[in-house]
């Protein structure tokens, strides 16, 4: 893999020529909090494996683990993570409780509203369901009138509660979601298909399957407070996702997690390659 930390010099630098084209309107509050204290606090995820989970030890780790502690690197500054879920993640942002997240959050334009989501997006995933093979679910149309188990806070429940007449049972965690999908409780879990292919090829899901067509492919966007999305701390996290773009760190996480290569990635990659090159 290619080595993820580079010189603080070179996050600074960068930093410093985003500084030289942000509007007067920027303060830079939190960037200069993160700088002067010498640590970034960011929000992750912890029961989102692979992308954020604890290990073992009680570490988190993962995917979206290892890009926050390239942020923290390339910055200069030590990282302190904190677990978010899909119903606080933006709140926890918007009241000052971490300085950005890295969190599995589809960019849509009412959070934009909200928080502040500097492009390129780094990911992208749809929405599809876990279901017990017997069931032999083959459309969408087959879990009209049928309670699916979904995660609170996630844009697609009520999508698919208008879209096929399904009664979504919400919860607060994804073990809950998944344990009550394995009670019977529901027919189905709703979720991101990425996090579904990687349960079901954990091997503790052996009587699911995922049998329908994605829907709604959403890219995936970290977060800045809003306020400072057109500032030093927007302009930075751009040019370091753009980075991980075009030096392929986004591929080699993806296969270094176990992650089924995605086509966006890839395309990702190629839109910004070095031509010289």
């Amino acid at each position: 893999m290619k080595k993820l930390i580079n010189s603080t010099v070179s996050g600074l630098a960068l930093a410093a020529m985003a500084a030289g084209s942000v509007s007067a309107q920027c303060t830079n509050d939190v960037w200069n909090k993160v700088m002067e204290r010498g640590k970034v606090v960011i929000g992750v995820k912890a029961d989102y494996k692979p992308w954020g989970f604890r290990d073992e030890n009680g570490n988190l780790v993962g995917m979206e683990i290892d890009m926050a502690n390239d942020v923290a690197a390339k910055m200069g500054v030590e990282v302190e993570l904190v677990p978010v879920q899909s119903s606080n993640r933006m709140q926890f942002l918007e009241q000052g409780k971490i300085d950005m997240m890295i969190a599995t959050m589809s960019d849509r334009a009412d959070r934009r509203e909200i928080v502040g989501i500097p492009g390129p997006n780094y990911y992208t995933s749809g929405t599809n369901v876990m279901a017990p093979k017997a069931l032999e679910f083959s459309k969408w149309e087959d879990l009209g009138g049928k309670k699916v188990c979904g995660k609170q806070g996630a844009f697609y429940n009520q999508i698919v509660e208008e879209r096929y007449g399904v009664e979504i049972v919400a919860f607060t965690g994804n073990a809950e979601a998944k344990q009550a999908l394995r009670d019977k409780k529901c027919v189905a879990w709703v979720y991101d298909d990425s996090s579904i292919g990687s349960d079901l090829s954990s091997g503790n899901w052996e009587d699911f399957e995922m049998p329908l067509a994605s829907e709604d492919d959403n890219p995936w966007g970290l977060a800045v407070p809003l306020a400072e999305v057109n500032c030093v701390f927007g302009n930075f996290m751009s040019g370091l996702q753009y980075n991980w773009h075009r030096d392929g760190t986004l591929i080699e996480l993806e296969a270094k997690w176990g992650i089924k290569p995605t086509a966006y990635l890839a395309k990702e990659n190629e839109r910004y390659s070095d031509w010289l090159k």
